[in-house]
């Protein structure tokens, strides 16, 4: 009852003859949202979400907090932060393209761009400060450019999502198709986003805790076990696509950036955590 009752809110979408649906209304949907995990899960701290599995599922968290000690990110922190010190070829810096200098500000990403009508999410703000300093873009998803995010996540740790939607209708019809992308469902298994991650949350797949779509990025980029090194959030994209039987899309396309929009301005509020790790 209670998912269909999200479902109905944040789905807009009116069937033949039906009368027309509301205008998008994003805080309404991050309302509905938001309530719908914090009653699915009424025992955790609202703060917690942004640890994913790990603030659902006590033996797992066990498990973390162990893991923690020495967290396995911490070369790539130590990698990030010296590409991120490093000045280019014109003696410029990434501290140069960026509101306080990069520090503390990966909260605030994705960000909707007025001049391009895009959304520039951290992974291609990075880039675009490097080639408007006459450097090669970075290859995505992993290396040196997760260790960059890392970085600059680890200088938000603790600082709330933040995102915004202006007034602009371009930037609501962004966040409207990444909702839109998150519920449709996909690939040979016919899975969305949200089967696992809304409906499925907390559950357990293949040996997994299925984490809660709230705050599902605040964590990133992680280290994962499976992978053996750090990824992006369109690495997880790619991965989450390639195990449902569906086409991944290339790095940085616009429907997953689109995706990145709606779930991080969804979780507004839920504290940055990155980086992180999961098995």
């Amino acid at each position: 009852m209670i998912v269909r009752r999200l479902l109905a809110v944040l789905i807009a979408g009116a069937s033949l003859g039906a009368a027309p649906a509301p205008a998008p209304n994003p805080e309404t949907d991050r309302v509905a949202f938001q309530s719908y995990f914090f009653t699915k899960f009424p025992n955790v701290k609202h703060e917690e979400f942004g640890n994913g599995p790990y603030a659902v599922n006590a033996p797992m968290r066990k498990q973390w907090e162990e893991i923690m000690q020495f967290p396995p990110y911490e070369p790539a922190l130590d990698e990030g932060r010296e590409a991120f010190e490093a000045p280019f070829a014109n003696g410029r810096h990434y501290s140069d393209c960026f509101d306080n200098g990069g520090d503390g500000i990966r909260q605030t990403y994705p960000r909707f761009d007025t001049k391009t009508g895009e959304i520039i999410t951290l992974d291609g703000a990075i880039n675009a400060c490097r080639v408007s300093n006459g450097e090669k873009p970075l290859p995505l998803q992993t290396g040196v450019m997760a260790s960059i995010t890392a970085f600059m996540s680890e200088s938000s740790r603790g600082k709330p999502f933040d995102i915004k939607i202006p007034a602009d209708p371009r930037a609501l019809a962004a966040y409207e198709r990444g909702k839109e992308f998150f519920y449709a469902r996909k690939g040979q298994l016919g899975f969305a986003c949200a089967s696992c991650h809304v409906q499925g949350a907390g559950e357990r797949l293949r040996g997994d805790i299925l984490a809660p779509a709230l705050g599902i990025l605040a964590a990133f980029p992680i280290y994962r076990s499976d992978w053996g090194a750090m990824g992006t959030i369109d690495r997880r994209f790619t991965s989450c696509s390639a195990q449902t039987r569906a086409v991944p899309l290339p790095a940085q396309a616009a429907a997953y950036r689109e995706v990145e929009y709606f779930l991080s301005y969804m979780s507004n509020g839920i504290p940055i955590t990155g980086p992180g790790t999961r098995p």
